[in-house]
């Protein structure tokens, strides 16, 4: 439960029923939701949050006597009436072409060109990429280093 929700917990309506809980000292009323089971103490009929509590006016207080009742279940608020909707009309087209053949030649034309470009940029590729290959490798003279020797000991396994 987390104490900025305007939730509750009750013995034993079903989870997710929304209560009125009135105050009956000073008539003030809040719209909870029960979301856990409790309260346990004897005498007790309803846990709510901080902020449910404060909406009630009985922080200062702590316990209070409330009555709790169903709050009515009014439906979706945002819900339109089916009447006032507009009547769709699920017509068929027909299509634009109506030989199927032609559509098929074209696809496989299509793929014949592609595939076309495709091998041609492959082949430019390769001979770019031979070309820079070729123009980039030069001989270079060997370059001359002074050889350090190098010790290696091994040690001794205790």
């Amino acid at each position: 439960m987390h104490n900025d929700s305007l939730v509750c917990a009750h013995r034993t309506h079903p989870f997710g029923t929304k209560l009125l809980v009135k105050n009956l000292t000073n008539d003030k009323e809040v719209i909870v939701t029960v979301v856990d089971r409790g309260p346990y103490k004897k005498g007790r009929i309803i846990d709510l949050t901080y902020a449910a509590a404060e909406q009630l006016g009985m922080i200062a207080k702590g316990v209070v006597a409330v009555e709790v009742s169903v709050y009515p279940d009014k439906g979706v608020p945002y819900a339109l009436d089916p009447e006032s909707l507009p009547e769709i009309d699920f017509e068929e087209h027909e299509s634009v072409t109506d030989n199927d053949d032609y559509n098929a030649v074209w696809t496989k034309q299509q793929r014949n060109d592609t595939k076309e470009i495709a091998q041609n940029l492959i082949k430019e590729d390769k001979s770019t990429v031979n070309s820079t290959k070729s123009s980039e490798v030069k001989k270079t003279q060997p370059t001359t280093t002074k050889n350090k020797s190098t010790t290696i000991t091994k040690k001794k396994r205790r």
